[in-house]
């Protein structure tokens, strides 16, 4: 019974302890340990500690596989929650910084009004403390002396914020004159970039047909960009000391006085900017600096107009650009006038534009800069023609007037490569071969092209017309055909020691530039692209500029061979009292005569008229000559033997031309030139007086080329011969029957002189 009552309260504990919570479980022990039966109870309670593990170990075979799938999904599930967590994180990213671009922008945007912001967080506080004290407070505080004190400085602190922000004010002043320098280099510098990026597009654009129409479309395009802030300005200027003494000068009540005292000293630093150096023209950094202060100058002047209000108004700034304006203009004109180097104008010129350019794209006017620019084209234009004057020149004195001699293919394409030469006669020949030219032809019609590049870089940029730009040039290329080089041709002709040979390779020459004039206008009109058949186009005058030349060096192988005939007519040797004849021409008629022909023969390359008219020339004056040899005064005798020697002469002469030394005469055309001395020495040596006295005035008449006053004035000469003749007295009786004749003759003539002259 004992034992089954102590199973029974044993299974109570059992139940009791497995369903009490753990705190209250110390009574139930309690009385386990107090009962007599603690042994059996430790075996029972072992029993149903192992029948639970069983229990437990049974649940968890049972689920084991599903907690090993759950673990599985958990791990899966820790991985997508990664990536979301990570996709969250990137979103917040993005919104970072989205915002941190939001707030740059709105930091950039607000740094431009911290100049007005900050003086205000500085000053006005305090002035605004000053006028609550003055007019709030110490009103309030009543009588004490310490408020009295207080009263009496606040006028003093105001002067003092007044004074501390004027001498800021002069420190901005000092900063910007010594600032104006770069600020303008950098703002000059941004323009001429964009200018250049845009011109590199439209040059390299595919698509743009007519490029120098489109060239200056986009330099009108790059001027009107305005500039309001130069990168690099505020980090050069801190501006904030004119906005913070405006602020102070506006709250004190004296703005006036402020602005008045600003526009003051900006006018007299303007007036010192505009000085240039006296020294200013010798170099292009000379230049550049003073253009450079001058656009520093105004690009602070309208920072401060757009960043003020009303301290600087945009009449203000237009009146100091007025006198910047003339100033400058007045300068450049005085400097400019100096140069003579045309690459240093063309580099001005550049610079001039540049400048022009960033001040427009402020806004200022700068027309009467680019007149100015058109005025120095001319001077410009000057100092070209003087250098291609040099140039020229020393082609002319480096030439060695002779043909041109190519011994390859190669050579021969080089030089019409140069020069626009085509001769299809002459390509069929083998090499070597030579040119009709010499190097003179190609050598100049280079320099005439490098002319034309020198006018076209001047035109650029100057808003001008392609039909303006392609007038300018075709006219200053005519000034460089009709002057420099046409007085260059004329140098080359009239200079010592120039013969028949230089001469006539001049004519050759010339005959040749001048067929190349035709290229030298399509040569313009592909670089302005205005065909040269444009009405009211300006036509080159190289065409009667080298026939100017040519004609001139025609009459100079004229005069060159006059004179030459006259050296060897200076050797003549006659013996004019001789009895009789020889039987051959004289020694200096001979050489005469075989230099004519070896001079004749170079003529071959002279256009056909001019060696006709060359030889023509030289025969004419060579009868001419011999009949004032005959007629000297120095010659006061004349035997019939002399006539008969002259007349052996003048048949030598009539040989020459006979010969045909040029060919193209016809006939005996050239026989002409000594048909006077002809007829004059047949007269004598036929002694056919009765002939020319009965036939003289009539067109038939056998002596029509004889005049009257010349043969009397040979008879005269052949009379005195048979007084002074008394050698052979058997031949006086002849002698003087002849003197009978001869004085009949006389007679007879200066009866006909008579009779023709009344």
């Amino acid at each position: 019974m004992a034992s089954a009552e102590t199973a029974a309260e044993h299974e109570r504990i059992l139940r009791e302890i497995e369903s009490t919570d753990t705190n209250c479980i110390g009574p139930t022990l309690r009385s386990v340990y107090d009962g007599q039966e603690h042994g059996l109870f430790m075996e029972k309670l072992e029993g149903r500690i192992r029948n639970h593990d069983r229990e437990i170990e049974k649940m968890c075979n049972h689920h084991f596989q599903g907690f090993v799938d759950s673990i599985t999904e958990l791990l899966k599930v820790r991985g997508e929650a990664q990536k979301l967590k990570l996709l969250t994180t990137m979103d917040e990213l993005k919104q970072c910084r989205l915002q941190q671009r939001n707030i740059a922008t709105t930091i950039d945007k607000l740094t431009h009004c911290l100049p007005g912001v900050a003086p205000t967080a500085l000053y006005y506080p305090a002035l605004c403390t000053l006028e609550q004290l003055e007019h709030t407070c110490l009103p309030k505080a009543g009588g004490y002396r310490f408020c009295a004190i207080m009263a009496e400085n606040i006028p003093v602190l105001r002067t003092h914020i007044r004074d501390v922000s004027m001498s800021d004010l002069k420190d901005f002043l000092e900063s910007i004159r010594k600032h104006s320098d770069k600020i303008g280099e950098t703002a000059m510098k941004q323009v001429l970039e964009k200018f250049v990026m845009f011109k590199y597009f439209v040059e390299n654009n595919p698509f743009l047909e007519t490029k120098f129409e489109i060239i200056v479309i986009a330099t009108a395009e790059t001027r009107s960009v305005v500039l309001y802030f130069v990168p690099g300005a505020q980090d050069l200027v801190d501006f904030s000391p004119v906005y913070r003494c405006l602020h102070i000068y506006t709250v004190l009540g004296a703005r006036d006085t402020f602005e008045n005292y600003y526009r003051k000293q900006r006018r007299k630093q303007a007036r010192l900017v505009l000085q240039p150096h006296s020294n200013m023209h010798e170099t292009l950094e000379g230049y550049r600096r003073y253009f450079n202060q001058i656009v520093g100058f105004f690009v602070v002047e309208d920072h401060i107009l757009h960043t003020t209000q009303g301290l600087v108004n945009r009449a203000y700034v237009e009146e100091l650009w007025e006198l910047a304006l003339s100033k400058t203009i007045a300068a450049l004109r005085t400097h400019s006038s100096y140069c003579t180097d045309p690459d240093l104008i063309l580099d001005l010129k550049n610079l001039i534009v540049l400048f022009a350019d960033t001040l427009l794209g402020y806004g200022f006017p700068v027309n009467q800069l680019f007149d100015m620019l058109l005025e120095m084209r001319d001077q410009y234009g000057e100092i070209l023609l003087k250098k291609w004057n040099q140039s020229f020149r020393q082609i002319i004195d480096q030439d060695n007037y002779s043909p041109i001699p190519v011994a390859t293919e190669e050579e021969y394409r080089r030089i019409t490569g140069q020069f626009p030469f085509q001769d299809p006669e002459l390509e069929k020949m083998s090499f070597p071969k030579k040119l009709p030219f010499s190097e003179f032809v190609p050598k100049v019609y280079s320099q005439l092209k490098e002319f034309i590049y020198a006018c076209l870089k001047y035109s650029e940029d100057l808003h001008l017309s392609s039909t303006e730009i392609d007038d300018m040039i075709r006219k200053s290329t005519n000034l460089l055909l009709t002057r420099t080089l046409s007085n260059c041709l004329q140098y080359a002709i009239k200079k010592k020691n120039v013969g028949l040979a230089e001469l006539v390779q001049i004519i050759v020459n010339t005959t040749h530039l001048e067929a190349s004039c035709h290229y030298l206008e399509e040569f313009i009109s592909n670089i302005t692209s205005v065909p040269p058949d444009t009405v009211n186009a300006t036509k080159l005058y190289g065409t009667s500029t080298f026939k100017d030349a040519r004609h001139s060096a025609e009459e100079e192988i004229y005069t060159n061979l006059n004179l030459k005939i006259d050296q060897f007519l200076q050797l003549a040797d006659y013996d004019w009292m001789a009895t009789q004849g020889g039987g051959q021409a004289s020694d200096y008629l001979i050489d005469l005569i075989a230099f004519l022909c070896s001079t004749f023969a170079v003529f071959t390359h002279l256009p056909g008229k001019v060696a006709q008219t060359a030889c023509m020339s030289a025969c004419k004056h060579l009868s001419t000559s011999l009949l004032q040899l005959l007629l000297e005064a120095d010659v006061r005798q004349v035997s019939m033997g002399a006539l008969q020697q002259f007349n052996v002469d003048v048949k030598e002469c009539e040989r020459f031309a006979r010969a045909g030394p040029v060919p193209g005469f016809q006939g005996d055309t050239l026989l002409l030139a000594f048909i006077d001395l002809r007829q004059l020495l047949d007269l004598f040596t036929q002694w056919d007086w009765s002939t020319y006295l009965a036939d003289y005035g009539r067109p038939t008449c056998k002596y029509l080329r004889v005049n009257p006053h010349v043969a009397l004035a040979l008879l005269e000469k052949m009379k005195d011969t048979s007084r002074k003749n008394n050698m052979f007295a058997q031949f006086r009786k002849n002698e003087r029957d002849k003197q009978k004749l001869i004085d009949t003759v006389v007679k007879q003539l200066r009866n006909l002189i008579a009779t023709h002259q009344s």
